[in-house]
């Protein structure tokens, strides 16, 4: 009996120890799973809407620092298009179903002044798509 409850304290502190590491490290770089998920779904998604790596100027996962949809996994895959510089457009991966989605917020960067967010579909733009969600709805 003693035995066990030796391994059990030993667990206990192991566990104290590690878990504000684990928490540190994902305040930093995010969920490592919804990395892999993201980077699994969308550039498949990005291919059947007939988007070539030769297009993409930039896309990669990026971290939000603020709560977005709660149908959608936290990060986001960050896209910037050669024949549309400036512009950058953002998809998610929803909980329900691992359907990707493109955000209706995306920023625009002219030269060297603060980006400007679109929130809406109001303003369009080259690449934008019909059924975008936005990502601060249902947080």
């Amino acid at each position: 009996m003693l035995k066990y409850l030796f391994w059990i304290l030993i667990a206990a502190c192991f566990a104290l120890v590690l878990s504000p590491l684990v928490v540190i490290y994902l305040l930093n770089n995010g969920n490592p799973i919804h990395e892999y998920l993201t980077d699994k779904y969308i550039p498949p998604y990005l291919e059947e809407q007939g988007y070539s790596n030769d297009e993409l100027a930039t896309a990669h996962f990026v971290e939000p620092k603020h709560t977005i949809n709660k149908d959608f996994y936290h990060g986001h895959y960050m896209v910037e298009f050669k024949d549309e510089p400036g512009f950058t457009y953002y998809y998610g991966v929803t909980k329900k179903g691992k359907e990707v989605k493109q955000f209706c917020e995306r920023d625009w960067v002219y030269s060297t002044q603060k980006p400007i967010s679109y929130y809406d579909k109001k303003n369009k733009s080259k690449h934008l798509e019909n059924d975008c969600v936005n990502s601060l709805d249902n947080k």
